[in-house]
């Protein structure tokens, strides 16, 4: 079987629990057709570069998939069909990435910042922001 990186954007207004749903639907119609569903990543409601379908955000979601063609091109049919997604690519891989992708690698390393600091101080530490003349 091939393996597949696959990425889906859902409209805005439907709720993570709805995310999910349509990703277990996936799953599902991906397992009848002789594949599996390797990973799930869901990285958030993200905001889009431009409009969409009159959309500024959308939910994005990660799936490694493990299947043949046939089972895919059937996926992606009913993601066509679907008015609730926005956009899909699917991109066949040699490999599979084991552990998080590099967005979820992204979110870690911003929860790992800590504190900042002072944002306008100086040696002073002020925390007013500077005068303008």
């Amino acid at each position: 079987m091939a393996l597949y990186e696959h990425i889906f954007l859902a409209r805005q207004d439907v709720s993570a629990q709805q995310v999910e749903d349509l990703v277990n639907n996936l799953t599902e119609v991906l397992t009848a057709g002789g594949g599996k569903v390797t990973k799930n990543e869901y990285w958030g409601l993200k905001s889009l570069s431009y409009r969409i379908k009159k959309n500024r955000k959308a939910h994005y979601t990660l799936l490694n998939i493990d299947a043949p063609s046939s089972a895919v091109a059937e996926m992606e049919r009913q993601m066509s069909i679907n008015e609730d997604i926005l956009r899909y690519m699917t991109v066949r891989v040699d490999e599979l990435e084991e552990g998080p992708s590099a967005m979820m690698q992204k979110r870690d390393e911003r929860s790992d910042r800590g504190d900042r600091g002072d944002r306008f101080g100086g040696p002073s530490g002020d925390r007013r922001p500077p005068r303008r003349a």
